[in-house]
């Protein structure tokens, strides 16, 4: 696949949620890199028995990391990053970019990471695709 858009295709950005246990994941585009964050300095709720079974989407563990955490300053500086990126990318016609949030289990705090990059991308930009997935979810599915 082109990095660059043929005839007005529109850029695709794949926000994912991973466990480093598993690795990061491929970037299946076949452009290689973008953008991988590192989400476990952020207190794990993963480690408190009643956020165990829930997961990033989970209302709970939301709150545990806005109320606990500096998970608001760690999203906001990876938003700006990604931001300023994705405005050089849609300038050059770029079709592809990858962001990655990777914690020990894939669980809380990288998955609540990747839904909010996800909305924030299609919110400020609604001209770019966004695919979310959470892969360490997915495999549990």
């Amino acid at each position: 696949m082109s990095e660059h858009a043929e005839s007005g295709e529109k850029l695709t950005v794949s926000v994912k949620s991973f466990s480093y246990r598993r690795g990061i994941p491929e970037d299946t585009s076949g452009n290689g890199g973008g953008f991988v964050f590192d989400c476990r300095a952020i207190l794990n709720p993963g480690r408190e028995k009643e956020y165990a079974l829930l997961t990033g989407k989970d209302r709970a563990v939301e709150q545990f990391l806005l109320e606990k955490t500096q998970i608001e300053a760690f999203l906001d500086s990876a938003e700006k990053l990604v931001a300023l990126s994705l405005n050089e990318y849609i300038k050059r016609g770029y079709t592809h970019l990858e962001v990655n949030f990777g914690c020990t289990g894939g669980q809380h705090r990288s998955v609540y990471s990747a839904e909010r990059m996800a909305s924030f991308l299609r919110e400020t930009f609604p001209q770019i695709n966004v695919e979310l997935h959470h892969t360490e979810l997915e495999l549990k599915e």
